[in-house]
């Protein structure tokens, strides 16, 4: 990951919209009865409902799926006191967090308050237009009473996140770790450094999970919490020991476990030694732990450890567990988070990493093969498993302890609804960002540099550490385009193919590609006069190892240019076809479209092609592909051109792969309601499952429905996605905006890493 500046984080704080969040309506509101609707007079209609039932609340306004994140800026992250509206930033971002992870509306609410008792006034008013609260970032101990006091008086969900957060996460943690090294939770000795709101919290639903209070050792910038010091605050008093030590290192001799929430360098290796045999050290200050990383590991091989950091393993990550909690609590209609719901989703988070790791959390960050174990003893926060194992976890911790009002009765149907909710969600998309940061970048080629959205994506994925750009085209003409449009591009290599530098070049690229078809009637001359095409050259760069990956902008037919691409790189020896597929994120689920933009009237051979690398790039992205096969026909009713080429590639992957969940020839409005389907066709091979994937009959007809879901605002879109060639060759329509370019480069990026270390073929099936 790049340096973060001062300026950047400015930048990006203040660009477009200043901010991060903004509210956008979810009701038509285009003509005079939409607005008599949401307004007067129709609005009194649900005032008077709610009146007499407050429970219908959830049912027509949004306080169901709408959470507050509360704070009065007295301890924000590692800057102190620094006020409510400074503190404004980070409850913003947190918004943004509960949203993209949790699928929760969120408002950040800063108040100005520091007397206890009239901030827990001030919230508790305004708590009925919230199904929940988080409570952020507000000093200790007074934290402790606010919190208990807000959930003693409010009939909502009211998280402290500071507290519980870090002791939900850990506790996974802990369960996990105490797992591997084969000891029980009720022997072990264990050592808190830190004696704040999130060590407290730790310790006490350790406790709740078997830990024996007796052995527990606390301690504070003073050292051991002993029963001899005098003026301990009733939370820190709860935790003294009447053994004779003082020191944190005394305290460590012997301790199974070290759990820090304090500051950094406090540990040093001779007190991790000196630990029992198969210690556990979890070093949460932040940015630096307790003891920095490369150390800990170094003193000892039998040592499980872990940080709040992300760019080491086994991270302590607070993000695992909010947004599924308040998810859970908000769709059950909690009253509150109890213990219970806690140590449900600790359960539940620590399960999650027992699991296999879908190949699309690997790639995102950087593993070939993530599983349980000393490294890995937590799910990774980019996991698209965690809201559909931690949230319904959660909900049922609130109805088996009697706090649910709306208690879920289908829980098949609540996690299909949860998979829904969130879809592809871009936070992939960002990790993939953040991955494609990492050292060694990858050598990206673009085509068509002579534009301005290619060479501004050009630019940002450069700046952004995605890649290593190289611009292919006239120098001059790049550069005059690039100050034009205010552009630095003096460190970007820019190649012009025709010039007469690159002879030697050409020459060798045009004596491979000849010899490489030679039996295919290409001669060298020929060969030659093809390399001052910028395709032909770009794509032999990738394959002759001068670049890892090319960008190509297309027009509305780009037909020529996939030619290019097979009689160059070449498509994957199990396949006769290569595709494209777009991932469209919809307020109904993700959706996975194919062939997008490469072949056209489609053949039989074509389309079982098609509808195998589908599954592969599904399976890739970590959803269970569920394919129909579209058309205007269903099973079998047209026997025409179309229709029938459908019906028969079906027939020949239901003989080749029965354990592939495919089925058509149907027509889509089949595809997409479940019910009409299984009703008037029961002997679907889809019965019972909602699709997420759609091969299309031809070009045209995946192409329209792409486009048309684009312009009309139904989905976002990511791709097109290439599927099946050797290398990674991309394709985009040359008119494509300069976001949509820099997320495939990322792809492109990954797919030139996935290459590099699995082969081309890793996920053929």
């Amino acid at each position: 990951m790049s340096e973060i500046t001062k300026k950047m984080a400015l930048d990006y704080h203040k660009q477009g919209k200043p901010g991060k969040i903004e509210v956008i309506p979810t009701k038509p509101y285009s003509s005079q009865e939409d607005l008599s609707l949401a307004y007067s007079p129709g609005v009194a209609y649900p005032c008077l409902e709610i009146q007499d039932n407050p429970n219908l609340a959830a049912e027509y306004t949004n306080k169901g799926n709408l959470v507050a994140v509360i704070s009065n800026g007295t301890a924000v992250l590692g800057l102190g006191n620094i006020g409510a509206l400074s503190g404004k930033p980070v409850m913003e971002g947190k918004a943004l967090l509960f949203k993209i992870f949790g699928g929760l509306d969120c408002f950040d609410i800063e108040v100005n308050e520091h007397d206890p008792e009239k901030f827990i006034q001030i919230v508790k008013a305004i708590s009925p237009t919230f199904g929940g609260i988080n409570l952020e970032d507000i000093k200790a101990p007074e934290c402790f009473e606010i919190e208990r006091r807000l959930k003693a008086e409010c009939d909502i969900p009211i998280m402290h996140d500071d507290q519980h957060g870090t002791a939900i996460i850990s506790a996974a943690g802990l369960l996990n770790a105490l797992e591997i090294q084969g000891k029980k939770i009720e022997d072990i000795k264990l050592v808190v450094n830190g004696a704040g709101a999130a060590a407290i919290s730790c310790t006490k639903l350790y406790i709740s999970l078997g830990v024996k209070k007796e052995n527990v050792i606390m301690c504070d910038s003073k050292g051991v919490i002993t029963t001899k010091r005098q003026n301990l605050n009733p939370q820190k008093l709860e935790f003294a020991t009447n053994k004779e030590i003082t020191t944190l290192e005394e305290a460590m001799k012997g301790a199974d476990v070290f759990l820090g929430l304090s500051v950094k360098d406090v540990v040093t290796p001779e007190m991790i030694k000196s630990m029992a045999q198969k210690p556990i050290v979890f070093a949460l200050a932040n940015p630096d732990p307790e003891i920095e990383y490369h150390k800990a590991i170094a003193t000892r091989s039998d040592l499980i450890f872990a940080t709040g950091r992300s760019d080491y393993p086994n991270q302590i990550n607070n993000v695992l567990g909010f947004p599924y909690i308040f998810r859970g609590a908000l769709d059950c209609g909690a009253t509150a988070i109890n213990e219970a719901m806690k140590i449900a989703a600790v359960h539940a988070i620590a399960d999650l990493a027992k699991l296999s790791v879908p190949s699309v959390v690997n790639a995102a960050y950087n593993m070939t093969d993530l599983k349980f174990g000393p490294e890995y003893i937590l799910p990774k926060a980019l996991d698209p498993r965690l809201i559909s194992m931690v949230a319904p976890a959660v909900a049922k911790g609130a109805m088996e302890s009697g706090v649910a009002t709306r208690p879920i009765k289908d829980w098949d149907a609540y996690k299909i609804k949860l998979r829904k909710l969130m879809g592809y969600d871009n936070k992939l998309m960002r990790r993939f960002t953040e991955e494609a940061k990492r050292n060694p970048l990858k050598r990206v080629v673009f085509a068509e540099a002579n534009t301005d959205n290619m060479l501004r994506a050009a630019v940002i994925a450069r700046n952004e550490g995605v890649c290593i750009p190289i611009l292919l085209g006239n120098e001059e003409m790049i550069e005059k385009r690039a100050k034009r449009i205010g552009l630095d591009i003096k460190d970007i290599s820019i190649v012009n193919l025709r010039h007469d530098r690159e002879a030697e070049r050409r020459s060798r690229y045009a004596e491979h590609l000849a010899e490489k078809h030679q039996r295919d009637g290409l001669i060298y001359p020929e060969a030659l006069d093809k390399m001052f095409d910028r395709n032909y050259f770009g794509m032999m760069m990738v394959e002759m190892g001068d670049a890892d990956a090319f960008i190509t902008g297309t027009y509305s037919g780009g037909h020529h240019t996939t030619e290019i691409a097979k009689e160059v790189v070449g498509i994957r020896s199990t396949f006769k076809h290569f595709a494209a597929m777009h991932i469209m994120n919809t307020k109904r689920g993700t959706f996975f479209l194919a062939d997008t933009t490469i072949n056209n009237n489609n053949d039989t051979e074509t389309l079982v092609d098609i509808a195998r690398l589908t599954r592969g790039a599904v399976e890739y992205f970590a959803h269970d592909p569920v394919i129909a096969m579209v058309s205007y026909g269903n099973f079998g009713t047209n026997k025409e051109h179309g229709p029938r080429e459908v019906h028969e590639a079906v027939n020949i992957l239901h003989a080749r792969y029965p354990d592939l969940v495919i089925d058509g020839e149907m027509q889509v409005n089949y595809a997409l309601n479940r019910e009409l389907r299984d009703k008037t066709y029961p002997f679907n091979r889809l019965r019972g499952k909602d699709v997420n994937a759609i091969v299309f009959p031809s070009l045209s007809a995946a192409n329209t429905v792409y486009k048309m879901m684009l312009e009309m605002g139904v989905a976002e879109m990511i791709g097109p996605i290439q599927m099946g060639l050797n290398k990674p060759i991309h394709f985009i329509p040359i008119d494509s905006g300069v976001r949509d370019i820099v997320n495939l480069t990322t792809i492109a990026v990954l797919d030139a890493a996935i290459c590099e270390k699995f082969g081309s073929g890793a996920y053929d099936k």
